[in-house]
């Protein structure tokens, strides 16, 4: 994954680095505290400075949001540093008047504001790269999901039964197996319209009802999807290859697949659903693999504002994904 700055909007992000400077400043006051019973009135002391110039740089650096990430990543560091010094000297002037304090502590806000910036930064940018390995990982699982022999050999055969019947059908199944292919092998590791996703997501679908005919049993309910939200690629895939192969293949039974996509205020969700039988015993287990490495996307892209839960009936089993909304 490229280098990029944090996501300002996120509150993940913002609750990282509440969190990190208010230790920060926690340990400076433990630190310059000859007794422990004056820790608590240095931290107010430190407090009383921090806190609004804390408070002021997250509100620009949200406000700021969308223009920051137009720029290249070192500009955009350059640009976020001095939002944060400009914040922090702008709060300590005003404070400091009032106070009747000197310069001097503007120029050790500017030092703090400056560290303090470079290593929050340098964390996020560090945090990325250690999550992105989860993207290889997902576009090498879906690989094999795709070359699977049990797969593809009948999704072939599906094909090759139609030819002389339904050209026009086999061609349109060759079509989305392309598709799948093409998605797949491409570098996943970019935010992708959810109206693609679902586009993706119905021709593996249409593949897939070729080989079980009406075994499998599809419901769309994405009249209220907000086709133009992004989202991480291949989610939603990996997810409804899961319910097909976990939910309607071990049934002799017709079963139904359900897929619902909607907008609720600043939140995107998707929900899928599909038959469990509790007594399948280990066929469910493959499910763990797929829904780690999902969440691991998840959180790489949106922190702590996605999620992804899954709901055991009595004879269902869903996913549902939760994300905030992200033209």
């Amino acid at each position: 994954m490229p280098d990029a700055l944090p996501d300002f909007r996120n509150l993940g992000t913002q609750l990282r680095v509440l969190l990190a400077v208010n230790l920060a400043a926690m340990l400076a006051a433990l630190a310059v505290s000859e007794r422990f019973a004056d820790f608590a009135r240095i931290f107010t002391q430190f407090s009383a400075l921090l806190q609004p110039a804390l408070l002021v740089t997250l509100v620009l650096l949200l406000l700021l949001d969308r223009q920051l990430h137009r720029l290249s990543y070192r500009s955009g560091v350059l640009a976020v540093m001095a939002t944060c010094l400009t914040a922090t000297l702008a709060v300590v002037a005003m404070l400091g008047e009032r106070d009747g304090l000197g310069g001097e502590r503007s120029v050790r806000a500017a030092l703090y504001a400056l560290a303090g910036s470079a290593a929050l930064l340098e964390y996020f940018h560090l945090r990325n790269r250690a999550l992105s390995p989860a993207l290889a990982e997902a576009r090498l699982q879906a690989l094999q999901a795709r070359i699977r022999p049990h797969f593809l050999f009948n999704s072939l055969n599906a094909v090759l039964s139609l030819i002389r019947s339904q050209p026009r059908v086999a061609e349109r199944a060759l079509e989305d197996l392309a598709d799948l292919f093409r998605v797949v092998m491409a570098d996943n590791n970019q935010l992708s319209p959810l109206g693609r996703e679902l586009e993706l997501s119905r021709n593996y679908l249409a593949i897939e009802q070729l080989r079980l005919g009406e075994r499998l049993q599809v419901e769309w309910h994405t009249d209220k999807a907000p086709t133009n939200a992004k989202i991480p690629p291949l989610v939603i895939q990996p997810l409804l290859e899961n319910a097909v192969y976990h939910g309607i293949e071990p049934s002799e039974h017709p079963g139904i697949v359900s897929v619902n996509a909607y907008r609720s205020r600043d939140e995107v969700h998707i929900d899928i659903r599909n038959p469990y039988t509790a007594n399948s015993g280990s066929h469910h287990e493959g499910n763990k693999m797929a829904m780690n490495n999902i969440r691991e996307r998840l959180a790489l892209f949106f922190d702590a504002e996605a999620s992804l839960t899954t709901t055991i009936g009595s004879n269902y089993y869903q996913v549902h994904i939760m994300l905030p909304y992200r033209e």
